[in-house]
């Protein structure tokens, strides 16, 4: 329920504020607009508003939406009163500026959201990285423990989100990827080579494939569960786990494993509890659990403890203007990235299974509700690029196709026959579904796999 109704939430939202953009341009022209609906089919809620009595509607199929304005192509005969009020009498500039409204509302809202989470001091992981494992990639270019990546191809970073996104490049072209680092030596560059990654990696977490994992800070309890061995023996929320025995305790993993490993057997813990240290025994209490491909069991030891690996976190926390500065930047940097990874599908240098529809979009949504709501904002920022950049593709039946339609109009200067835009339009309309088609059939691929 939950993914449902943040996936509704965001299509809804993101529809309505697109749909405005046309809407309020239309006005602004002095064009005569008949409906507002807010998703395709028999409208379940409507209501008339204005001088105009425009229907404002709420439909049952939520995947988009429009703005039906008064035209003569459409509606025929009109009342000769309104007939300057017309979509079809409006000169080319206006046409032009209603149609590219649409994506421009969309973009405008993603630069506030990414505004709103500078202002609220978003937090994000320091591109610092630990000790690749022998035999990585990172490991062969030279990367040791405590390298902080201040450039990726010569483009500035400050997170490792920001680090990911610059390395996707490199990746899908399969050549070796420039990192500028600091480090214990100071400043220097390396060559990280990518095309050693398997087919299909870009989907997964390609960083740690290449042996590029955050630098690993404090290994520290979240919750404990009432009556388990952690609170019996005096483990509290953030207590950090110094060691076991004389085992340091590095990462989650290397607690989780021994704690496995000794059932009903004592343990000694050194804790840090603020400034204190601490020393706790604390015996597993042993379960029986199906052991992995034989189908028999065996017997592990747990403490009912819940773990976090804390990381040198980044903090971008700005005033108003640096904020939507911060915005427009984003903006514009996920546009452009995402039309060079339509390209590299067209061209063949990326696969269509990267193509995601609305089962991943709706996925995605109930993650980042479950994640907290800058999580979500962060969501709602990126799919709102997303519908614009789509819009503005040169595709009939998208805003963008109208606006070549325009040109062409402009070039030739008269308007194109309606037989060449009922023709394109049939064409675009099949692209579009063609796309609509690959997409839910990668959804459910990654469902089933």
């Amino acid at each position: 329920m939950t993914t449902l109704l943040s996936f509704l939430f965001a299509l809804a939202l993101l529809v309505f504020i697109h749909e405005l953009g046309h809407y309020s341009v239309a006005r602004w022209c002095g064009v005569k607009v008949l409906r507002f609906s807010i998703g395709f089919g028999k409208p379940l809620l409507t209501w008339r508003v204005g001088a105009d009595r425009t229907e404002w509607s709420l439909s049952p199929i939520p995947l988009g939406g429009y703005v039906k304005m008064l035209d003569e192509r459409e509606d025929g005969q009109i009342d000769p009163r309104d007939a300057h009020r017309a979509f079809n009498r409006q000169s080319l500039a206006k046409r032009s500026a209603i149609v590219v409204a649409g994506p421009a509302a969309n973009f405008l809202l993603a630069i506030l959201l990414y505004g709103v989470l500078a202002m609220s001091g978003l937090q994000e992981p320091a591109p610092i990285l630990g000790t690749p494992p022998a035999g990585s990639a990172a490991s062969a270019a030279g990367i040791t423990d405590g390298d902080r990546v201040l450039a990726v191809d010569g483009t500035q970073i400050e997170t490792f989100s920001d680090l990911r996104l610059r390395m996707i490049d490199g990746i899908v072209e399969k050549r070796p990827i420039e990192l500028r680092l600091s480090g214990q030596g100071g400043e220097r560059t390396v060559a990280v080579d990518a095309r050693a990654l398997p087919e299909g990696e870009l989907e997964r977490d390609f960083t740690r494939t290449l042996g590029m994992e955050l630098r690993a800070g404090a290994v520290v309890v979240g919750n404990v569960a009432s009556g388990r061995a952690a609170e019996a023996a005096g483990i509290k929320p953030d207590d950090e786990i110094l060691r076991i025995g004389e085992q340091p305790i590095r990462r989650a993993r290397d607690l989780i494993d021994t704690v496995r490993a000794g059932a009903d057997k004592p343990l000694q813990f050194a804790i840090r509890r603020g400034t204190t240290e601490l020393q706790l025994q604390v015996t597993p209490r042993g379960e029986t659990e199906a052991a992995a491909g034989d189908g028999g069991s065996q017997r592990v030891g747990k403490i009912g403890a819940a773990l976090q690996q804390r990381v040198e976190m980044v903090t971008v926390d700005l005033g108003v203007v640096g904020a939507l500065t911060h915005g427009a930047r984003k903006t514009w940097d996920m546009s452009i990235f995402s039309l060079r990874m339509l390209g590299k599908m067209v061209t063949g240098d990326l696969s269509w299974k990267n193509l995601s529809g609305p089962v991943a979009i709706a996925d995605f949504a109930g993650q980042s509700v479950k994640i907290g709501w800058f999580a979500y904002v962060a969501f709602l920022a990126l799919i709102s690029v997303s519908l614009g950049v789509l819009n503005l593709l040169p595709v009939p039946v998208l805003d963008g196709g109208h606006l070549v339609y325009y040109a062409l109009e402009a070039i030739k200067g008269r308007p194109l026959s309606e037989r060449f835009m009922q023709v394109t339009q049939k064409m675009g309309l099949a692209m579009v579904a063609g796309l609509m088609i690959v997409a839910l059939f990668n959804d459910l691929s990654r469902l089933l796999s």
